[in-house]
């Protein structure tokens, strides 16, 4: 990468286990800005370069609500830059190691587009959709391909929150909620905390690493400009697969790629990025290397 790899700093690890999230920059190469904005062009039409489709594909050109934040899910197996972004060694390693893991998988990529007038998505946590698999815990690097601001519908945290102890799930509407603090707030009273909500404001190529007990959401786009994110959510490289909660969460999309007879996670379909003893899923390729 033109901007070299990615060095996590003790002071931004500190940021993470106090607040629940970083906000940092300098994660994606400036000359990668326009050829992935281009893979999102693509992806967003229909067009996959592989030939394989994502896991979900929540809105098409042509036929999905203008309204709605445009998402995908697992992009990487359909567009090759897209595998090479979210699939860094780098990136794996800093999640690994501000989650406490010896090593980090990918279980999903996310391709956001806001575009004008888009409205929000609801405030939510990530490790309450992962009971199929175990340990059920997330990381997640977040990386802006635009200009991000608080009027145009970046990712909110909801500071400190991943130490709430009342963890229960509260009723959400991810996509296009009323009000996307809604549940966040409620969350916050059952826990008698102050919400500190902290917009993530970062020049294209910045971004954030979030804990998977972190509340977080984002309003509408009242700008006039896109918000395209790409993002990454690990898990520990150890994870396996958990049979009961199958049908339960993502679980009915992704127990898909689990064996009859066996409850390990193929790398093929969750390769492990990065583990403290070298090893990396073989095959998997940086940017610029295609």
């Amino acid at each position: 990468m033109g901007t070299g790899a990615f060095r996590l700093t003790d002071d931004q690890a500190a940021a993470f286990v106090r607040d629940g999230f970083v906000v940092l920059d300098g994660l994606v190469d400036p000359a990668l800005f326009g050829p992935l904005r281009r893979c999102f062009d693509r992806l967003f039409r229909g067009e996959f370069e592989t030939g394989v489709e994502p896991d979900e594909v929540n809105w098409q050109e042509g036929e999905g609500d203008s309204t709605l934040t445009r998402q995908i899910c697992n992009g990487w197996r359909a567009d090759r830059l897209v595998a090479a972004t979210v699939l860094r060694a780098d990136l794996g390693e800093a999640i690994a190691r501000l989650a406490g893991w010896p090593g980090a998988r990918i279980i999903q990529d996310n391709l956001l587009w806001k575009p004008p007038g888009a409205r929000s998505l609801g405030f939510h946590r990530d490790n309450a959709y992962l009971p199929w698999y175990r340990p059920q815990e997330m990381a997640t690097c977040w990386m802006a391909l635009d200009d991000t601001s608080a009027a145009g519908g970046t990712v909110e945290f909801a500071r400190g929150s991943h130490r709430w102890p009342d963890q229960g799930d509260s009723e959400a509407e991810f996509h296009a909620p009323q009000d996307h603090r809604t549940v966040v707030a409620e969350a916050a009273a059952r826990n008698g905390a102050d919400l500190d909500i902290v917009p993530v404001e970062v020049d294209a190529g910045g971004g954030s690493f979030h804990h998977g007990w972190t509340w977080h959401g984002s309003g509408a786009n009242d700008t006039g400009t896109d918000r395209r994110a790409l993002v990454m959510h690990c898990a520990n490289s150890g994870a396996r697969f958990h049979r009961p909660g199958f049908g339960e969460g993502n679980g009915p999309i992704y127990s898909r790629y689990a064996q009859p007879d066996d409850d390990a996670m193929d790398e093929t379909h969750f390769p492990i990025l990065w583990r403290e003893d070298g090893y990396r899923t073989p095959g998997l390729t940086d940017p610029g290397r295609r």
